[in-house]
């Protein structure tokens, strides 16, 4: 088993928040990133995918069909858009950066694994010192 991985970059804006919950009882929750006016970050995802080397190419995948799978499903998406009010896949979601990356592996993982390999995880990293990985 090898693993690949592709890097991409996107912005969005978001609130974290929950709606039923004062604005008051999510700032003590959420913080700063409960601002009602929103705020926004410069995200990095890495998609990491795994499988066999194929003996005719010498890849686990073509990384730019990863690469296309990923603008498709996510990047073109999410990519100066509000996670909130924009993406489909986030409608009615608190957009924490955990339930982002959850949501963008349901996303990713059939067009992936149509391919012959299997994702393996999604890493986003919203500021320089926070960083989710997940597993699936």
């Amino acid at each position: 088993m090898i693993y690949i991985t592709r890097k991409e970059l996107f912005c969005a804006a978001h609130k974290v928040a929950r709606k039923d919950w004062t604005d008051e009882k999510n700032k003590e929750v959420f913080g700063k990133c409960s601002n009602p006016n929103w705020h926004g970050h410069n995200y990095t995802m890495w998609v990491t995918v795994k499988g066999e080397i194929n003996p005719e190419t010498g890849f686990v995948a073509n990384l730019s069909e990863i690469s296309d799978i990923i603008k498709r499903e996510i990047l073109d998406k999410v990519d100066h858009k509000n996670l909130d009010m924009d993406v489909d896949f986030m409608t009615g979601k608190i957009s924490s950066t955990e339930t982002l990356a959850v949501e963008c592996w349901k996303q990713l993982e059939g067009p992936i694994n149509a391919l012959g390999c299997f994702l393996h995880s999604v890493k986003l990293q919203e500021t320089e010192k926070n960083f989710v990985e997940y597993f699936g």
